[in-house]
């Protein structure tokens, strides 16, 4: 309601105020009471698209929050490589990447994105002797599997043992498919690395959409660890 309404109508009628505003009313005011308001406009077609599209989003699984991670201020030059002391590993960044404030997902102390497209995560681990690797691996894909991708299918894309600058670790790798038309196929890798001081390390990708570049580059980030 704007000013010049609010003017129309206020004080209320019978206040010796109204009876001196009723001087500046047409005659018909008199008779048949102050104009109504306008009424409301409805919200233009651009707008109803908009929020009908914000709903969309919304209702998007789990892992978009994910990937979107809050990135250091564009005035900030990008770091060419993390260090991450608490998790034991250092890891590159390759071109477009930058590192993150917070890791979105609770337990992780770094983190780094190549926008909204892929993310990767550190954090420090418990000890587990090499022969133990593949299977807390596994528990560890499943787990994140269930609580960041949601997929309606998940399918392992890659199993293996791996030897990243001279640490024994494994890695394991899975793609979720939706039901739905919202969400496009997602993509997470985890890794886990041995250390020096009996922790270690895991690691874990995040690509939404899955897209072979993102891979490509989740795999860079990750064999570049030291």
């Amino acid at each position: 309601m704007d000013d010049q309404w609010t003017r129309r109508v206020w004080p209320p009628p019978g206040s010796e105020t109204w009876e001196a505003a009723g001087e500046d009313l047409p005659p018909s005011a008199h008779r048949y009471g102050a104009p109504a308001p306008p009424p409301r406009r409805r919200p233009s077609l651009l707008r109803r698209l908009l929020v009908a599209l914000l709903a969309l989003v919304a209702s998007a699984s789990v892992i978009g929050a994910i990937v979107v991670t809050v990135l250091r201020g564009a005035e900030d030059p990008p770091p060419t490589v993390v260090s991450d002391r608490l998790a034991g590993v250092t890891y590159p960044l390759p071109p477009g990447w930058a590192e993150g404030v917070v890791a979105p997902v609770t337990g992780f102390t770094s983190v780094a994105a190549h926008g909204d497209l892929a993310t990767v995560m550190a954090r420090p681990g418990e000890g587990v002797d090499p022969p133990n690797l593949r299977s807390a691996v596994i528990d560890l894909s499943e787990l994140y599997a269930r609580l960041l991708l949601q997929g309606d299918d998940v399918e392992v894309v890659d199993d293996r043992a791996v030897t990243v600058n001279g640490r024994p670790g494994h890695t394991r790798a899975v793609r979720a498919t939706y039901s739905d038309v919202v969400n496009e196929p997602a993509f997470m890798r985890v890794t886990l690395l041995t250390r020096p001081d009996g922790r270690s390390t895991v690691m874990l990708g995040l690509a939404h959409p899955d897209d072979q570049r993102a891979r490509a580059d989740i795999v860079a980030v990750i064999s570049g660890a030291t």
